[in-house]
């Protein structure tokens, strides 16, 4: 596919959204969310802004993304959810967050909730399981 060349300004604002996204700083990634940066922004393996901030464990990130209009359904280019990251990196409040905003333990693959069986997270798995 040809095309114009990305602009190295917009390559570069992008970086630093999705460095926002993934370091937690939540009212500086709204402040770029509010002035028009697309909130299912996604990068070149697929990760959207909600599921770096779910992955790196920021629950008010991820409430601010999802306020906004993050799709949680989401999945990366490995077929990863925001929900699955979450539970991966055992972040309760995370995973209660989207699960809240409807995300489905089962989407993805693996899911959520496979993902929790197969590292042994009966923590996550109970809370998937309570939902």
């Amino acid at each position: 596919m040809t095309g114009e060349p990305i602009d190295p300004g917009v390559i570069e604002l992008a970086g630093r959204v999705f460095d926002l996204a993934r370091g937690g700083r939540t009212e500086e990634l709204a402040a770029y969310l509010d002035a028009g940066v697309p909130v299912n922004l996604t990068n070149d393996k697929g990760d959207t802004l909600l599921i770096l901030a779910a992955y790196h464990g920021h629950p008010e990130t991820v409430a601010a993304l999802l306020d906004r209009g993050a799709d949680h359904s989401r999945a990366n280019d490995r077929g990863q959810t925001a929900l699955a990251a979450a539970v991966f990196r055992q972040s309760s409040e995370t995973v209660s967050r989207l699960l809240e905003a409807g995300a489905d333990p089962d989407a993805g693959a693996p899911s959520a909730r496979a993902t929790a069986v197969f590292f042994e997270l009966p923590a996550m798995a109970e809370l998937l399981e309570a939902r």
